[in-house]
């Protein structure tokens, strides 16, 4: 679901990530969408409780594959790799979920970055299966970081 001024549907708050005036629409968000908020506020804490404890992580970037055990491993990629401390999300500028795949859920998102290097454009797409609604099995293939033209 991509965000849409004025639709009723969930708009960009003042800070660039999702949600609805009343809050309301957090409810109803799936997991992968609450990840997709969570990484892009940079909450390693809220990351945490969206994985499960032996969560199954494999992910791929432009010039390396990622794989990881558990949380404490997923949150250094995610932090201390994709994300560093001076990129800035400027915005989370989509969201969408796909249709499952039998019991693997799909989310996209996008995200709007300043970095050292400019401004920049990143895409995710993750597939992902939950236990008892955390991610247990989470594979994510990103676009990199690419310059706004």
């Amino acid at each position: 679901m991509s965000a849409q001024p004025g639709s009723g549907w969930p708009t960009l708050s003042r800070n660039g990530f999702l949600g609805t005036p009343e809050g309301v629409y957090a409810l109803l968000m799936t997991t992968g969408e609450r990840f997709a908020e969570a990484f892009a506020s940079k909450d390693a804490s809220a990351v945490r409780d969206l994985l499960a404890p032996d969560v199954d992580f494999m992910a791929l970037t432009p010039r390396r594959h990622w794989e990881a055990e558990g949380p404490d491993q997923v949150l250094e990629i995610l932090f201390g790799s994709w994300l560093e401390e001076d990129d800035k999300v400027e915005g989370l500028v989509s969201v969408e979920v796909g249709p499952d795949v039998e019991d693997t859920h799909h989310v996209s998102y996008r995200l709007a970055l300043s970095t050292p290097n400019g401004p920049r454009t990143m895409e995710q797409q993750a597939y992902y299966r939950e236990d008892d609604g955390r991610l247990a099995f989470l594979r994510v293939m990103c676009s990199g970081f690419r310059p706004v033209s």
